[in-house]
């Protein structure tokens, strides 16, 4: 008769498209950041469970792992949504009024600055600068700049990402 914890849980079965990211960086020096950015783009976040078959998987600890996926911005632990918008807080950029467009946004799509939309359509950032001062204020949304944005502009531009 075999006695389980009340506290364990079944494992999700391996996820096949990791584990072949797995064997393509386990024996790759420094492959831990590629095969979470790999992770990233497949998933569009890193969760937990994904986390720990990498760990395992490559033979680490689940703390090396998390330590890499919390200390570089690029990668997110929470989904983000199909759009990332990036309003821009540099001094160009507040001072031209970039505020009132994170506020804009955020009241239209009701959701904080690092927050992300319940469909996923949209998370919602701040950066410090995105270099196109001169744009001010700017924001980024995927790859595209928006520049000398106004509140009025933003449920225009918003509607052009579905």
């Amino acid at each position: 008769m075999s006695v389980k914890c009340c506290n364990q849980q079944k494992k999700k079965p391996k996820d096949p498209d990791i584990e072949k990211l797995i064997q393509k960086y386990r024996e790759t020096d420094g492959g831990l950041i590629p095969l979470l950015q790999e992770t990233q783009d497949i998933k569009g976040y890193l969760p937990r469970e994904v986390l720990e078959q990498i760990a395992e998987g490559m033979k680490i600890s689940l703390a090396k792992v998390c330590g890499v996926a919390t200390f570089y911005a690029q990668f997110s632990l929470k989904p983000k949504g199909r759009n990332t918008i990036r309003v821009c807080t540099g001094t160009a950029c507040h001072v031209r009024g970039g505020r009132d467009i994170l506020e804009t946004i955020g009241k239209q799509l009701k959701i904080p600055d690092g927050g992300t939309t319940e469909d996923r359509r949209f998370t919602l950032e701040t950066v410090a600068c995105v270099g196109a001062c001169s744009l001010a204020p700017v924001v980024v949304i995927n790859h595209d700049t928006h520049g000398q944005v106004t509140p009025e502009q933003i449920p225009c531009i918003l509607d052009q990402y579905t």
